[in-house]
């Protein structure tokens, strides 16, 4: 099973507002999750970090969209959130959740991925 689910994505004009949100799978099984992130990798470059928040709430952005998204999450329901405003075409990319989960089946925090979900800005 994919360990994180990414949800929303689609179209949107420039100037628009979209949000993205990521659940970590199997929540039963989790101890505790700690760092969860946004990437995105745009058409011909590589993955970049756009913003990540800790488990106390502590937040960093990628300067091109600082003032512009906002990352939350709800370490209750394991879920990590992106809300992305005043979006531009050079925002276009396949976004990807990231999160530190450590599991009762042992060991320490491994970091894992989700499976992407496409952001369009475009007229």
């Amino acid at each position: 099973q994919v360990p994180l689910v990414e949800s929303g994505g689609g179209l949107v004009q420039p100037g628009g507002s979209l949000s993205v949100s990521c659940v970590a799978s199997d929540p039963e099984k989790i101890v505790a999750i700690n760092n969860m992130a946004w990437y995105r990798r745009a058409p011909g470059k590589q993955r970049e970090l756009v913003a990540r928040i800790n488990h106390g709430g502590f937040t960093t952005y990628a300067d091109s969209v600082k003032g512009r998204f906002t990352i939350s999450r709800d370490n209750a329901k394991n879920t990590v959130y992106l809300q992305m405003n005043s979006l531009k075409p050079e925002d276009t990319a396949v976004y990807y959740c990231n999160a530190d989960i450590r599991y009762f089946s042992g060991g320490g925090f491994n970091n894992y991925w989700g499976q992407g979900t496409q952001v369009t800005v475009s007229s």
